[in-house]
């Protein structure tokens, strides 16, 4: 007979908050995580101090840049390929039933206290971003690989925003045909 842990409370808070935040963004009561964590108010301000400590940390650990990585690894060595494999990835995640949105542009929206520590987390997992797609677009040899870079992450962002609304309408595949032109090819069939 197998015996399963359960996880601490540390990771009980950062579990609920991934899920009480996605369904109902990050203004949802502190109560709700404590329920859906099933963890005692003192144990959020030991480990991280509160609520707001709580969102940057979720965030901080939710981050997903590296899935964004391993979608272009599989896409093989040529860069254009990688960058466009992105929005095939794209199409696939935003056409999920449980699809909400992108989590980190609903916080920096919703938090309106630019010293609120979640808005560091959401910019630095936006750099990242910005970095990987910066360095594919310097082995293509693109000529203004940092603006070509804002370039796609505006399409990316703007994938995951008008999904909310019109995910049938296949977002993904529209800003993969703008990404190829930005490329400098033409559009994918």
């Amino acid at each position: 007979m197998s015996q399963t842990t359960r996880p601490g409370p540390r990771e009980r808070l950062l579990e609920a908050a991934r899920e009480v935040t996605y369904a109902h963004g990050v203004n949802v009561g502190v109560d709700a995580i404590l329920q859906r964590a099933d963890v005692a108010r003192r144990s959020l301000y030991q480990h991280f101090g509160g609520k707001d400590g709580l969102i940057a940390a979720m965030l901080h650990e939710t981050r997903n840049d590296h899935r964004y990585r391993e979608t272009m690894d599989a896409a093989g060595d040529d860069p254009r390929e990688r960058l466009l494999a992105v929005f095939d990835e794209l199409d696939r995640v935003v056409s999920r039933p449980e699809f909400r949105g992108c989590r980190f542009t609903a916080a920096e929206l919703s938090l309106p206290d630019d010293r609120h520590p979640a808005h560091a987390e959401i910019r630095q997992y936006k750099e990242r971003l910005h970095e990987l797609f910066a360095a594919e677009l310097v082995a293509l040899g693109h000529p203004d690989p940092g603006f070509a870079a804002d370039q796609l992450l505006v399409l990316v962002d703007g994938v995951l925003a008008h999904a909310v609304t019109r995910a049938d309408a296949h977002p993904a595949r529209a800003a993969k045909a703008t990404a190829a032109l930005l490329l400098g090819d033409r559009p994918p069939a």
